[in-house]
């Protein structure tokens, strides 16, 4: 009996020290995992680095001077940025229009440079067709350096204020115009007569999905974009020389019905000014200048619906015209295509275009001798 009684009791504690231990080590266990948890935690907060925000780009340099632009779609564009004593400012041709000044340019970061256009919309008219609301609209580059060209796209937003479009855009660096060339010491190759004064031959449209408003009459390549009131709005071409050429005289006879408009473009690119400005102060747009480029010097143009007469030299990317016997622009540097180009290179041979979408024209007598290098 005795043994029996003392049995439990030895069981017991046996099971009180087994316990024991298997608490202990399960918290030496637990303390030793938990050791090694806060090490690995400090170890891996010592291998990591303070992140370092990138060094901004300050120099714009990479972005100076004067590109031609590939528009997608076709057209023709050309970008100069300058920097100015305490300021950065840039020039813009975007396809049709005139180089005017940008309203900002700047470098966002690290990447891009922004440059900025605005035009002024009409958004609602009175009754005598005067404005009563126009908003500034902002258009807007982001330009970037991709090798030894510049890259992008335009932001355009939508007339009802939902979106805006994008374009893409290429440029290609566009070394200054050489020194004015000594035009005493050129030498000329055989005349070609452009125009046989009895019908197209040797020409054709620059886009045939377009309306042709020219036509041969009496010894005259006349032109005459006829739109009917009421009317769906015809789309008339613009007429191009099946040759191409690299540098040459141009003279010919054009007669301007009052305020007709129309253009003589040298190599498809740039173009000089056809357009009834007689008695109008000298601008860039007015009748012999390159348009919005070169100013005439001086007004020889003659009253609208008489025959006047140019005489133009392209030579070494610099313009001369004789207007009505009148040196109007005298071997100056032509620094970029015009609006309306039909490309952006400027060393490659192009042909004579002429404009034929803004109004009646006559033209005759033209002949093209080309410079011989």
């Amino acid at each position: 009996m005795k043994d029996q009684i003392k049995h439990p009791q030895v069981s017991a504690r046996a099971r009180f020290c087994e316990n024991y231990h298997l608490i202990n080590n399960s918290m030496k266990t637990i303390f030793t995992f938990f050791g090694i948890v806060l090490a690995s935690l400090f170890i891996i907060s010592c291998d990591v680095k303070p992140k370092v925000e990138p060094v901004k780009k300050t120099d714009i340099s990479e972005f100076l001077g004067q590109w031609t632009i590939d528009i997608h779609g076709g057209s023709v564009g050309w970008l100069e940025v300058r920097q100015e004593k305490d300021y950065l400012d840039a020039d813009l041709l975007w396809g049709g229009g005139s180089v005017v000044p940008v309203a900002n340019v700047y470098l966002a970061g690290d990447k891009y440079l922004i440059v900025t256009r605005i035009d002024k919309v009409v958004r609602t008219k009175d009754a005598n067709n005067e404005p009563i609301r126009s908003h500034i609209v902002s258009n807007w580059l982001e330009v970037q350096r991709k090798g030894d060209k510049i890259e992008g796209y335009i932001y355009t937003p939508h007339r009802n204020g939902i979106g805006l479009d994008s374009t893409s855009f290429v440029g290609t660096k566009l070394p200054a115009p050489p020194p004015a060339p000594d035009l005493t010491k050129v030498k000329f190759g055989t005349p070609i007569n452009l125009f046989n004064g009895k019908d197209l031959t040797g020409w054709r449209l620059i886009n045939e999905k377009q309306k042709n408003g020219f036509f041969a009459k009496d010894g005259v390549l006349c032109n005459d974009p006829v739109q009917v009131e009421g009317a769906p709005h015809v789309s008339y071409g613009n007429l191009r020389t099946d040759q191409e050429f690299e540098d040459f005289n141009l003279k010919l006879e054009v007669n301007v019905p009052e305020g007709s408009n129309s253009g003589v473009y040298l190599r498809g690119m740039y173009e000089v000014q056809v357009v009834d400005s007689y008695k109008k102060g000298l601008d860039p747009h007015n009748m012999g200048a390159v348009y919005s480029r070169i100013t005439p010097t001086s007004s020889a143009e003659k009253p609208a619906g008489t025959w006047q007469t140019m005489d133009i030299t392209l030579c070494e990317r610099h313009a001369t015209v004789i207007l009505n016997g009148v040196k109007i622009i005298d071997n100056q540097p032509i620094y970029g295509p015009t609006g309306g180009a039909m490309k952006s290179d400027v060393f490659t041979p192009g042909p004579i275009y002429l404009q034929g979408d803004h109004g009646k024209i006559y033209y005759r007598n033209l002949v093209l001798t080309p410079i011989v290098k």
